[in-house]
């Protein structure tokens, strides 16, 4: 009786423990499934926060005004370029550009005005009240720099003096450009250069640097303008999750008013009640491009901010799209 008892317990245990484990194993099945999964495949609920940056990776929120770059921060898609601005024009344009809401500036250690962006970024942080974190700048080194390029980093941050530079660019290919990335790169683990990027670089140029290197460059930035679209340029260096950032957007000097005078554009920017180089700018906006605009004018400063409230058609990109002359108007 006793011998029955203790099988009779034995075979409910076990039959408890079975059902448990196929009650676990059906659980576990389930949590592996995304929550909705549409007919292309993309989970459109994230597992978790990871996932969701992963999705938001590149792509440009137009109600913040901001990317997510593959280092991790947020970066603004539009700003300003100093290019040719001499000190005090420069600090002036900086000043306008934070005043109307602007917040990423663009310089270089050619430009020779690296101070001046500090100084404008510091009087505008005292002046409107913008935290430093707010505000994004961008310097590069040049080629006669990457023999040592400790030193023309420790000098690019003393002379901006905002506490850390937000972007480092290599300005163009030149001998030991892999040296004077691999050098930013440790500066990176210190914290005084948060992301890293690449300026004038190609298809061909980026197959081979990129191997070579630990930190994939969160930008690059080219020579982007209607008269010269970089159509399979674009969306391979988008493809890598890198973020395509252009100067002379509106065809620079010397090209500017023959561009801006184009009769698509200015048929684009009648139909919507806005400026030419508004047109253009929201133009590479939509393709995923970061604008940054040269000026020293406060109102063009302004206008080049002002490009939300319109949006241009797919037939308007595509006008656009067809004026690509392949036509690039400096040598980089």
């Amino acid at each position: 009786m006793k011998k029955a008892a203790a099988f009779l317990l034995v075979s409910i245990m076990i039959l408890i423990s079975l059902t448990a484990c196929a009650a676990g194993g059906s659980a576990g099945q389930q949590a592996e499934q995304p929550a909705s999964v549409p007919e292309s495949g993309v989970s459109q609920q994230p597992e978790n926060d990871a996932d969701k940056d992963n999705q938001d990776m590149g792509v440009f929120d137009f109600d913040k005004k901001t990317v997510l770059l593959n280092s991790g921060y947020e970066m603004p898609i539009l700003g300003l370029g100093t290019y040719s601005l001499d000190h005090d024009t420069c600090v002036s344009s900086v000043m306008a550009l934070l005043e109307n809401g602007g917040r990423l500036i663009d310089t270089a250690y050619m430009y020779g005005n690296e101070e001046a962006v500090g100084e404008g970024v510091r009087k505008g942080m005292k002046e409107y009240g913008i935290p430093r974190e707010e505000i994004y700048v961008i310097t590069k080194i040049y080629p006669n720099q990457f023999d040592d390029p400790e030193a023309a980093i420790d000098m690019a941050l003393e002379k901006l003096d905002i506490g850390y530079i937000d972007m480092m660019l290599l300005h163009h290919p030149g001998t030991n450009d892999v040296k004077a990335y691999q050098a930013m790169e440790k500066y990176v683990g210190e914290g005084k250069i948060h992301s890293l990027g690449l300026s004038n670089w190609y298809v061909e140029e980026l197959t081979e640097f990129l191997p070579q290197v630990t930190i994939k460059p969160a930008l690059v930035q080219n020579e982007i303008h209607p008269y010269y679209q970089e159509q399979d340029v674009v969306p391979f260096i988008q493809a890598n999750g890198i973020v395509v950032q252009c100067w002379y957007p509106l065809g620079g000097r010397g090209y500017t008013a023959d561009l801006l005078g184009n009769e698509t554009i200015q048929m684009i920017a009648k139909a919507h009640g806005v400026s030419a180089a508004q047109v253009i700018l929201r133009w590479d906006l939509q393709r995923s491009i970061v604008v940054i605009p040269g000026s020293s004018n406060p109102d063009h400063i302004k206008e080049n901010l002002d490009l939300f409230g319109f949006e241009l058609t797919d037939e308007e990109m595509e006008q656009i799209g067809a004026l690509d002359r392949d036509e690039k108007h400096d040598w980089y």
